[in-house]
């Protein structure tokens, strides 16, 4: 009988556990490197999604607002707009809109861009006929970094600037 000189091996050797942790690390780097790729991919499509499709709502729903109005000012603070103090023909974050109802009153409504204590947004007051205000309405986007309303040449424009600091200028007119 013959005997084997070798006994049989149990485990793995050097060679072979360091050349498992290298793949280990290659492949692990490369999972990073597709994580953060998409991660990139996501921050580019973020920034072109508010481009796309959240500013050409801003536009078109403030946009039916500017030509239903019939006359417009433009205030620093909803305070100011509300009691009619301070007109600015300066870039400003408040825009009073008045629009004639159909018995021949003027009736106001408010674009603001404040702080309610949940971040930036655009908020729409209707001003009631008491003249005190209540929330807004409804807000029209959270997403933008400012805007302003400002009086350019005659033109009212209303100045976004969006989350990655892009900037887009809208012009309106009223209703002749």
């Amino acid at each position: 009988m013959k005997r084997n000189r070798h006994p049989m091996r149990r485990g793995f050797t050097l060679i072979e556990l360091s050349l498992a942790i290298i793949m280990g690390m290659l492949t692990s780097s490369m999972v990073l490197a597709l994580f953060n790729q998409q991660l990139a991919f996501l921050k580019i499509y973020q920034t072109q999604n508010f481009l796309t499709e959240e500013a050409p709502m801003i536009s078109m729903q403030v946009g039916r607002l500017l030509g239903k109005a019939e006359r417009f000012r433009l205030h620093d603070t909803v305070a100011d707009a509300l009691a009619g103090t301070n007109p600015r023909l300066t870039a400003s974050p408040v825009l009073v809109l008045n629009f004639r109802q159909l018995d021949g009153t003027m009736r106001a409504s408010i674009l603001a861009f404040e702080n309610r204590g949940a971040g930036m947004a655009l908020y729409y007051y209707v001003v009631p006929i008491s003249g005190v205000l209540a929330a807004p309405q409804w807000y029209v986007t959270k997403k933008p970094a400012n805007i302003s309303f400002a009086m350019q040449q005659g033109v009212l424009r209303m100045i976004l600037t969006g989350p990655a600091g892009e900037q887009i200028i809208y012009s309106g007119t009223m209703q002749q």
